[in-house]
């Protein structure tokens, strides 16, 4: 059984360990001039990041055979990616990405 001085340490090692990896790096690079090419890599860095999440959940994973293809996922992700195109908001998109998959779940069930 964990005792309730366990649970707390735990909690505080994790936020310290996730707020040292996500503050850290700004820290650092707001001192340093990185060269131009750096930079333009880095930009695209955050479109690749997304596009793996969003391709990998469109794909449900099947030991032995490819994968199956998510359905619901998938039509959700049609007037999200358009919405995406159309407004290059990321606001507008997690919303409409959120009300698809809402409206989907509610006419499936």
């Amino acid at each position: 059984m964990f005792s309730l001085s366990y649970l707390i340490l735990v909690i505080v090692t994790c936020s310290l360990a996730t707020i040292t990896s996500r503050v850290l790096p700004f820290v650092l690079l707001k001192k340093m001039n990185l060269p131009l090419r750096v930079l333009e890599f880095l930009q695209f860095v955050p479109i690749v990041i997304m596009s793996a999440l969003w391709f990998s959940s469109l794909f449900t994973p099947r030991l032995g055979h490819l994968p199956k293809l998510n359905v619901e996922y998938t039509l959700a992700s049609l007037p999200t990616v358009l919405s995406a195109i159309l407004t290059k908001n990321l606001f507008v998109v997690v919303i409409i990405g959120m009300l698809s998959i809402a409206i989907l779940r509610y006419l499936g069930s």
